[in-house]
């Protein structure tokens, strides 16, 4: 039916005195277009009558037969095209591939439509790039993604990643379970089941929200000591992970050891060592690891004891900590290495962390630079698939929208403002404000300072660090009398001469920009759509939905002994993981000290 609709539409009407090339024909050579009477008299005489074409005519008919063929010839190879990408989806529009692939899903955390504005426009001011030269991510977005919880209309990265790896909302601060705290399965442990080789790549702990949502089950994400024990296999499915990038080193070691931040005096690393890991610490060790050759799997690699640092800061620290791109290159390369000779490919989840915590922090400068890294990132993945022979896409998104951000500020509540937003107010800034935080406590930590010492430090380190010139007497008296206060003083400070707007230091109810590598083959992912329906994309792609209800179904009959998934929540108990002292000790000094 398809291939005469085609033909019906193709072949062009032709003029009424033309004859059409499929009409019944006479049933002899001899009778052609004459009469009755002439056919008679040839046959009585034995005389054959002879008709002339003129050379017109023949290559006429000709060309018309050729054009016929080959028409015909394209419309059957369009339907065969045409029912393969039909054949390639389900009736639901869900994909259904076939054979060997890799999957990258990239997690944006925190960042929404506006920080690529604010990026955008810093790279084109401080690179003088034209006005229309986009950021990577801006060539492949195809939708945009819907992201409440089932406990608020505001999500947090414990719920928006649930959505993802499970495709159910859950509530705030749910890793992997539901509202009813039944441990869901999720794609990576699905992936790992089927064959896939997983990765894990990330800025901040590996036992943060995220990353943790992928491959363990705690009814709070504050159970980071269990969700520890949980990525390392301590768990009723085992092992599913096979390479760990990231940090949060300290809730691997005893509370009885320097560094260590677990609650008990288990060493998770000399665990993991005696189970087979290879772990890594150091950049030099990063950099030993010879991706040429297959790479002794499974892989830990933590690099800080709590947080890798902000890239504006680690990028003066380059010899100490690999970048988020440098991570990723080298997990797409070890786990291309060690699935090469399997049926199945890889399944890599990779973060952009701490575009979230700039964002809490309301630090447009270390917004940027983290934005940046994470395109930087998204970029080489694309280059990765683009080389490699194993059919691939990346898929990219946010968790949720962070600090309500806007490339406007209102300076005067009481009068309207100008349209006005200013990059350059950041392109001279060397450190973020996290680091400066840091400094200005350890400055007054180190003897007792004179208020006017106190004041001098600021005057350089404003200049020096964050290309502050200009601060004014309330914004030192704030500085020098409320010390505490610096954190959110140092961020203000560098808004209002950009003109950078904040609506809050927590999350916001926007929607999140979602990125593909390939428009077609995430067709089921265009417009408008619920975080759930990203989880969904990721497991049809990978084929494991199967997979995934045998690994819920194993979870939950392991219920019986429930320590695994960590306390029940108390009624009315935050779960989000953030609290006004929550965020004030995030800058403390001790903190800063131990973090890196």
């Amino acid at each position: 039916h398809l291939l005469l609709a085609v033909l019906e539409f193709q072949l062009p009407a032709m003029a009424r005195d033309q004859e059409p090339l499929l009409v019944p024909r006479p049933s002899s050579e001899l009778s052609g277009d004459r009469n009755g009477v002439a056919e008679e008299d040839e046959l009585l005489t034995g005389r054959r009558r002879t008709e002339k074409h003129t050379r017109g005519e023949l290559w006429r008919r000709r060309a018309l037969y050729a054009w016929a063929t080959i028409a015909t010839f394209f419309v059957i190879i369009l339907a065969v095209l045409y029912e393969n990408a039909r054949s390639s989806r389900g009736d639901d529009g869900s994909v259904n591939v076939s054979g060997k692939r890799n999957l990258v899903f990239m997690i944006s955390d925190g960042m929404g439509p506006t920080a690529l504005s604010l990026t955008r426009t810093y790279r084109q001011y401080s690179q003088d790039l034209p006005y229309d030269d986009p950021l990577t991510l801006d060539k492949y977005v195809i939708g945009q993604a819907r992201t409440r919880s089932t406990s608020s209309l505001v999500t947090d990265s414990a719920a928006g990643a649930t959505a993802f790896t499970c495709g159910r909302k859950s509530y705030n601060g749910a890793i992997s379970v539901l509202p009813d705290h039944s441990p869901c399965g999720t794609v990576m442990e699905a992936a790992k089941s089927a064959g896939y080789m997983t990765g894990l790549v990330v800025t901040t702990r590996i036992t943060d929200a995220t990353p943790a949502c992928f491959a363990s089950h705690v009814n709070k994400r504050e159970e980071q000591d269990l969700i520890a024990e949980q990525l390392l296999g301590d768990s009723p499915l085992g092992r599913t992970v096979d390479l760990m990038f990231g940090a949060g080193r300290c809730y691997f070691l005893p509370n009885t050891t320097e560094g260590g931040c677990r609650s008990d005096d288990q060493d998770l690393l000399e665990q993991a060592k005696k189970q087979g890991f290879t772990y890594i610490d150091t950049k030099r060790a990063f950099n030993d690891l010879q991706v040429s050759t297959p790479v002794k799997l499974p892989l830990l690699g933590l690099f800080a004891k709590v947080e890798m640092p902000f890239e504006i800061d680690r990028k003066q620290e380059n010899d100490r900590y690999p970048s988020l791109e440098e991570m990723t290159k080298t997990a797409l390369q070890i786990l291309s290495e060690a699935s090469k000779a399997s049926d199945k490919g890889f399944f890599l989840m990779v973060e952009g962390s701490r575009i979230d915590h700039a964002a809490h922090a309301n630090d447009p400068v270390a917004e940027v630079q983290e934005v940046l890294a994470y395109d930087a990132a998204f970029e080489a993945v694309l280059n990765f698939l683009d080389r490699d022979v194993v059919p691939g896409i990346a898929v990219s998104t946010s968790d949720h929208e962070t600090g309500g951000l806007a490339t406007a500020k209102q300076l005067r509540p009481y009068e309207y403002p100008a349209y006005l937003w200013h990059p350059s107010a950041l392109a001279n800034a060397s450190h973020s404000v996290e680091w400066l935080c840091h400094d200005y406590s350890a400055h007054r930590r180190l003897s007792a300072r004179s208020d006017a010492d106190t004041r001098a430090y600021l005057e350089d380190a404003l200049s020096i660090h964050l290309g502050i010139q200009d601060c004014t007497s309330e914004e030192m008296d704030l500085l020098v009398n409320e010390p505490h206060l610096a954190p959110y003083t140092f961020g203000e400070m560098l808004s209002r001469r950009s003109q950078t707007g904040w609506s809050t230091h927590g999350h916001s109810a926007a929607d999140v920009n979602i990125y593909s590598s390939d428009f077609r083959a995430t067709e089921q992912l265009m417009g408008s759509r619920e975080n759930t329906e990203v989880g969904d994309f990721l497991r049809d792609y990978l084929d494991v939905e199967s997979e995934m209800a045998e690994v819920t179904k194993k979870l939950r009959a392991n219920m019986g002994g429930t320590a695994w998934l960590g306390q029940l929540p108390e009624k009315d108990e935050r779960l989000d993981g953030q609290s006004h002292e929550a965020v004030m000790d995030h800058y403390s000094a001790d903190r800063l000290r131990f973090a890196h």
